[in-house]
């Protein structure tokens, strides 16, 4: 099976000609359907430059990003619009809900926005509530629920249209431990028992070992990756800390 995502010598060049920086450069590397990995790095590294250009928020000074056979390096901006509804989910670290509509409405919407039938609707949404165990929240506002719960719901809403590939930038920054355990296990469940595709950013090394590989980025620079295999998370977590002391960085990347 061909790769779901290829990225193929990306660059992110900010300024003009007399004042450039270079924030991501020759970055490639492939992503297989189902699988789930994370993106590490000292602050500053390009973490969520790379994110913010796969997913289609920002756009890469050169170089190609295949999403199956599409090209979206290349599209124009009304056929990314309808690319990115159509194809990728993401969450985000300030869970970006909408505070007037319920936790079932803020998860329809790119359903509702797909004109999808009502039927259809109703049968994802609780679906998803069930798997992210929030099916007791549907009719609260985002104000009346906990952050852990909020952070449930933008995964909901990320996942419930079964989009090709999920962009994960910190999702767990904002939680407690209980909460981050919650929504990393959610995650997980999903990428096994569905197949979901996930790349995530994160600089904790507990988030990142539940992934099943995990790409080093420093200076903009793909430096290296590792594989879960068949080590126990518990195994992959002291060998993401070993790789994180060596790259160096900020003291918080390694906590």
């Amino acid at each position: 099976m061909e790769p779901l995502l290829v990225v193929r010598n990306v660059e992110k060049i900010y300024g003009n000609s007399a004042n450039t920086f270079k924030a991501l450069e020759n970055i490639s590397f492939k992503i297989d359907h189902g699988e789930f990995v994370g993106v590490m790095g000292p602050s500053g590294a390009g973490k969520s430059t790379l994110l913010n250009v796969l997913a289609t928020i920002d756009s890469p000074t050169n170089g190609d990003i295949f999403i199956s056979n599409d090209n979206i390096a290349k599209m124009k901006e009304e056929a990314l619009s309808d690319f990115r509804r159509d194809h990728l989910g993401f969450i985000f670290q300030d869970y970006n809900l909408l505070d007037s509509l319920t936790v079932r409405e803020n998860i329809l919407l790119p359903l509702a926005i797909a004109k999808k039938p009502a039927a259809v609707i109703q049968a994802r949404v609780d679906t998803i509530a069930r798997t992210f165990g929030i099916s007791n929240l549907l009719d609260k506002y985002p104000y009346q629920i906990s952050g852990g719960q909020k952070q449930r719901t933008a995964a909901s809403r990320a996942l419930v249209s079964n989009p090709k590939l999920i962009f994960a930038d910190e999702p767990t920054g904002a939680l407690d431990s209980k909460s981050a355990t919650d929504l990393l296990e959610s995650l997980s469940k999903m990428n096994v028992e569905h197949e979901t595709t996930i790349m995530m950013v994160t600089h904790d090394a507990y988030a990142a070992s539940f992934c099943r590989r995990i790409l080093f980025i420093k200076d903009g620079q793909l430096l290296k990756e590792i594989f879960r295999g068949t080590k126990t998370r518990k195994e992959f977590f002291q060998m993401i800390l070993v790789e994180l002391a060596q790259l160096g960085g900020d003291v918080h990347d390694v906590i």
